[in-house]
């Protein structure tokens, strides 16, 4: 189970004006839609705020630009709102809204069917991101280590494409980039 939170910066909680960032994951689509149909603004308008809702290509960067400052709020989950903004001194406060993976995540290995033939393989990911985490707990299930495989960061605005080509042969994503692939 994965918890989607917008983190904020205490920072942010006294303003008028508010940039929030958020990347594609399915549960935090949302805020496209709230921010493409005009629902955001028609609540920041009621309370006299103005909120900026931008959308960053790449997960771990927009949490890295929130944890910089260059954002008020951040989509992110618990497990990461526990890590990267912290480890940066960052206090954050979480607006849980509950997201549960449930098969929105997933392992995907070309001409396989088996979690156990992932050994030797080079598998592309987020490194350090709730993948990295189900990648781990899932090879644990089959008597493996991260130490039989070779992990390669790659960012989730690649990943679709990255999975297109011949030499990768092994992913750990999220939808809907997963739904793509």
């Amino acid at each position: 189970m994965v918890l989607s939170s917008t983190v904020f910066s205490p920072s942010a909680l006294a303003r008028d004006s508010f940039k929030i960032c958020w990347s594609i994951y399915v549960g935090w689509m949302p805020w496209a839609f709230g921010a493409e149909q005009g629902i955001v603004k028609k609540w920041a308008d009621k309370y006299d705020i103005e909120i900026d809702v931008v959308q960053i290509n790449d997960y771990i960067e927009s949490i890295n630009q929130y944890s910089v400052g260059g954002f008020d709020a951040c989509t992110m989950t618990n497990m990461d709102a526990l890590t990267i903004p912290a480890a940066g001194g960052v206090d954050s406060t979480a607006l849980v809204v509950g997201d549960f993976s449930n098969g929105n995540d997933g392992v995907v290995l070309k001409g396989q069917d088996t979690l156990a033939a992932i050994k030797g393989q080079t598998v592309n990911l987020v490194e350090l991101s709730v993948s990295h985490y189900l990648l781990a707990r899932g090879l644990d299930t089959v008597g493996l280590s991260e130490a039989d495989l070779q992990v390669v960061n790659t960012s989730d605005a690649d990943m679709v494409a990255v999975y297109g080509t011949d030499e990768v042969t092994a992913v750990v994503t999220w939808n809907p980039l997963l739904s793509e692939i």
